[in-house]
């Protein structure tokens, strides 16, 4: 059984390597069912918007994904507003989707969990 992704490490990705498959990004999206798979210009990108009682709560979630992008080496575009947080991943050297934006998506629903009482 493969390691759950949040356990994963980003790896650096070069140039040059191929973006996943279709039967890849089905298989890596069952550990992050509430992220979208979206196209823009061309390009597979894993999205997903977070809802907030206000922007302060929408902010204090924004840092400490960028906390855990730094740690990993992978950035997600982050758009922060009032009340929701909107997170895209892909990989910009690859123009696609790899095993390193499912990784970071996992991490960062690990950030939401541990902030959001439900």
């Amino acid at each position: 059984m493969a390691p759950e992704l949040v356990q994963m490490k980003c790896t650096a990705c070069r140039g040059g390597e191929p973006t996943l498959t279709d039967a890849e990004i089905a298989n890596l999206h069952t550990q992050v069912p509430e992220w979208s798979v979206v196209e823009r210009d061309g390009i597979k990108r894993l999205e997903r918007a977070f809802r907030f009682k206000n922007f302060a709560e929408a902010l204090a979630f924004t840092n400490p994904v960028a906390k855990t992008a730094e740690e990993e080496g992978h950035h997600p575009a982050i758009l922060t507003e009032w009340g929701n947080v909107t997170v895209t991943l892909w990989t910009h050297k690859i123009k696609g989707l790899h095993q390193n934006d499912f990784i970071m998506a996992a991490k960062t629903d690990r950030v939401y969990q541990e902030l959001v009482t439900f």
